[in-house]
């Protein structure tokens, strides 16, 4: 069997006959659990502490030579990591249990304990010191932890103030770890809806007293001490116990501004023209549509102008494409300036454009807005060292006589366009039932053409080298 070590004591006992009854219980104990050293007063034992480092201290807290938490503090001052067990009577219970406030490990009342009790308290009292020294450097190696990881971290108590801030936090927040100590969260942290604007309710209050993880709703914006604002992701949850009681809680969060930043351009890119700037496709979909419910609920009138510049092709040939590329930059612009901010000037492609007029009370309306825009794209445009002259054709289709929905809205101002390139340049025209028939047929026209060659190869097994295309009219 393994033999262990005893304890080292020092018993600082103002009685230095070996007939005092704590001597007397250490003898019946013998010699197995502890070994005793004896001093007189405190200031011996701080000699002794100098030259030696026992296990255990036993104090008798008087006489010592002072007064009894002047003592604890003394000797701690020396060895603070060694457990201190009291002596006292019972008349001094009140100081002893002070002194565990201090850092004492415990107090035995003279007159009521057994050498059985004292062995179990000294034992007892040096587990819990070993336990507590365990726990700091836990904690101390936990704090380090958190002061190194990129995230903010920030801990709070049940009643939700705060207890713990890293470094991370303190530069989000713009509160010191010393200013925010002690302060209830909600005085220090403001965290809002990026949208609404509406103040996030406290995630942590909620984590504590539901004991349960979570996280803040997507797209929050803390709003540091000087009043800037950082897009943040976070998860909270409860702060356990040994036992598994909550004794707090805390959130850990991270800035996501530049993250934020770039799903904003991504999406900005994906939904707008890279050479004029202006919503593409993809976007003027969503603008239709949002126009038409505007509309149905107004009980008013939205139209679909589709622009096609005369002659573009004749620039880029002669001029060169960046010549061309800085016309259409021309035409976007002042196409904006011809518009109101409800409305919406789209590139569809190539050169042609797509405006959107909404909250329209007569389709005569839409008229006043082509005539100006037919102007405005008409004037001179001084590009470089260049006066390009250039016009637009415009075909208009109005919500909802020529469609109910995006597709065919731009579809028919499609076909009303070419419908306006026969009249000549800088012409426009509304769109016509007819206009559609019209154009089914040429289609149809053109499917029977193709399906003729098909029987002619598959009878005659020769293949055509060309095929004849069905044009517009006008083209």
């Amino acid at each position: 069997m393994k033999t262990i070590p005893a304890k080292a004591v020092l018993l600082v006992e103002g009685v230095s006959t070996p007939a005092s009854p704590i001597r007397i219980m250490f003898k019946e104990l013998g010699s197995a659990p502890f070994r005793v050293a004896h001093v007189d007063s405190i200031g011996d034992a701080e000699k002794y502490l100098l030259d030696d480092s026992p296990d255990i201290i036993l104090l008798d807290l008087c006489p010592t030579g002072v007064d009894g938490l002047g003592a604890v503090r003394r000797l701690q001052t020396i060895v603070s990591e060694v457990p201190i067990v009291l002596l006292c009577e019972a008349e001094d219970e009140s100081i002893a249990a002070q002194a565990i406030q201090e850092g004492a490990q415990d107090y035995l009342i003279k007159g009521q304990i057994d050498a059985g009790e004292l062995k179990r308290a000294l034992l007892n009292a040096s587990k819990r010191k070993i336990i507590e020294g365990i726990k700091s450097i836990e904690k101390e190696r936990a704090q380090f932890t958190l002061d190194s990881i990129g995230d903010a971290v920030i801990c709070t108590d049940t009643s939700g103030t705060i207890t713990f801030l890293n470094p991370v936090a303190e530069r989000m927040t713009g509160w010191g770890r010393e200013d925010a100590t002690g302060q209830k969260m909600a005085d220090c942290v403001r965290i809002v809806d990026a949208n609404t604007r509406k103040t996030i309710l406290d995630p942590m209050a909620k984590a504590a007293s539901q004991n349960r993880a979570g996280s803040l709703p997507s797209n929050c914006v803390l709003i540091g001490r000087d009043g800037h604002e950082i897009n943040i992701e976070d998860s909270v949850a409860p702060i356990r116990d040994g036992e598994g009681t909550v004794t707090g809680a805390v959130i850990v969060f991270r800035d996501v501004s530049a993250t934020r930043a770039l799903e904003r351009e991504l999406t900005d890119s994906a939904q707008h023209d890279f050479l004029t700037g202006l919503p593409n496709r993809v976007l003027l979909n969503d603008r239709i549509g949002q126009a038409i419910s505007l509309a149905h609920r107004q009980r008013c009138l939205a139209a679909v102008l589709f622009l096609d510049l005369d002659g573009f092709k004749h620039i880029n040939d002669s001029l060169g494409h960046l010549i061309g590329d800085k016309v259409l930059q021309s035409v976007a612009k002042r196409l904006l300036e011809c518009v109101r901010a409800p409305d919406t000037v789209v590139r569809q492609g190539g050169d042609e454009f797509i405006v959107l007029l909404q909250e329209l009370k007569h389709p005569q309306d839409a008229i006043f807005t082509v005539k100006r825009l037919l102007k405005t794209v008409a004037d001179v445009h001084a590009i470089d060292s260049h006066e390009i002259r250039i016009t637009t054709s415009i075909g208009v289709s109005i919500y909802p006589d020529s469609g109910l929905d995006a597709e065919t809205l731009i579809k028919n101002a499609d076909i009303a366009m070419y419908y306006a390139k026969k009249s000549g340049s800088r012409s426009y025209t509304f769109f016509r039932p007819e206009m559609g028939l019209a154009e089914d047929q040429l289609v149809s026209k053109g499917h029977d053409l193709w399906h003729t060659l098909d029987w002619y190869e598959l009878k005659t097994g020769s293949t055509s080298t060309t095929r004849p295309v069905a044009e517009h009219a006008d083209d």
